[in-house]
């Protein structure tokens, strides 16, 4: 593939996930009310329950990928995927529903893995950063238009259109695969699955604290995200009763990491991933001391909510892709293991992180003020202590051997 390709065709993979996650949110309140689901905050379970597939997927990919090569096992996933889509379609209870989603994260769980070891298989360094950075930007314009996607399709049909079309999205990629995908991992460098092998990247992976002080980071940051999307349909329906807007106000916050993502790639390459990053998360300290303040003294409005939330956004954008990248530097030789085992990580608490703040939902913006200051606070003592103490000063992380 040219580089124009390359880009677009890792953001067709990572879009994957996230169209498995955007699309059906206009869709909740329907899902809710034909299903049964009581309590609106357990309508969250919907996306949540998919990215708990979705983490719980990764740590199994890495090691098969290192095995078997990047190209056939997504070839194999996009398929499954496209099977618990029509059964996410066909699901007659909540529970099944829920079930379903399950699956779909697990087989989704592929596409972050090998979209992170086929990026790093052909780039190192900042030119990796900067390589996902753009695919993060074309991959971003996914959560602006998904919304209205979904709410366009509830306009002429219930929601599990919705699964149908995800499921001729993942078939398209999969035929893409099949006719353009060459395998990035040459045979010399696969590893055999045995306990000795597994012991020994697992090892590599787990004693750099780089690769696990990064993969923590990002988790936090993840989770920010997360909780964002779960509830946001409900922030913008019951506390800004804006629920018309919601694909548009969605949009722009989504918008905003996607101009994070381009701004990163711009810059990266120049400024490094470590300055961006913790200047970031100071920025993200800083916004959400703002707007806690704002919420606790009752003078949250929209404009406020929007102005704050968008440049939140755009400080946690330019933290993914540099942490992601941090993290995977020192381990380029067992790419596709430390692509699970950092993406198990970062989902795993991101589900843990962003449900508790999504489940706090009381009708106001407080929780999620609240929440983002301590993710802030969290990130920026993780750095400093994988830094070792030095911050805005680059660093060569140690390679594991």
């Amino acid at each position: 593939m040219g580089r124009r390709e390359f880009v677009a065709f890792v953001a067709a993979i990572m879009a994957v996930n996230a169209l498995g996650i955007d699309m059906m949110l206009a869709a909740l309140p329907a899902i809710g009310r034909e299903l049964h689901v009581a309590n609106p905050n357990h309508r969250q379970w919907v996306v949540t329950s998919y990215l708990f597939g979705f983490g719980v997927g990764q740590i199994v990919y890495g090691p098969l990928t290192d095995r078997l090569g990047r190209r056939r096992v997504l070839l194999w996933t996009l398929a499954g995927f496209v099977g618990a889509s029509v059964f996410a379609a066909s699901s007659a209870t909540f529970a099944a529903l829920l079930a379903a989603r399950v699956l779909q994260g697990l087989f989704s769980a592929s596409t972050r893995v090998l979209s992170v070891a086929i990026v790093r298989d052909s780039y190192s360094g900042r030119q990796m950063a900067r390589i996902s950075s753009l695919a993060q930007m074309v991959f971003f314009l996914v959560p602006i238009l998904a919304p209205t996607g979904g709410q366009a399709l509830l306009a002429v049909g219930p929601w599990r259109f919705i699964f149908y079309v995800l499921a001729g999205y993942a078939a398209t990629v999969l035929v893409w695969s099949a006719w353009r995908l060459p395998e990035t991992l040459p045979p010399e460098r696969r590893r055999a699955i045995s306990f000795a092998t597994l012991g020994e990247a697992y090892g590599a992976i787990l004693r750099n604290r780089f690769t696990m002080g990064y993969a923590i980071a990002g988790s936090l940051t993840f989770g920010a995200i997360i909780a964002f999307v779960s509830s946001a349909q409900q922030v913008f329906a019951d506390t800004f009763h804006a629920g018309e807007r919601f694909t548009l106000l969605f949009g722009i916050c989504a918008a905003a990491m996607g101009f994070a993502a381009w701004l990163n790639s711009r810059l990266v390459e120049r400024l490094g991933t470590r300055l961006i990053s913790q200047a970031a998360v100071l920025g993200l300290i800083g916004l959400s001391l703002a707007h806690l303040l704002i919420a606790r003294a009752g003078l949250e409005t929209l404009p406020s909510y929007m102005t704050l939330q968008a440049l939140s956004m755009t400080c946690i954008g330019l933290c993914g892709s540099n942490f992601g990248a941090m993290a995977m530097e020192p381990v380029g030789h067992v790419a596709g293991t430390a692509s699970s085992v950092q993406g198990f990580i970062t989902s795993i608490g991101a589900v843990a992180v962003g449900s508790a703040i999504g489940q706090a939902y009381d009708g106001t913006t407080t929780p999620f003020a609240l929440g983002y200051l301590g993710i802030g606070l969290g990130v920026l003592a993780i750095v400093f202590v994988v830094e070792g103490g030095s911050l805005f000063r680059p660093r060569m992380a140690p390679v594991s051997s």
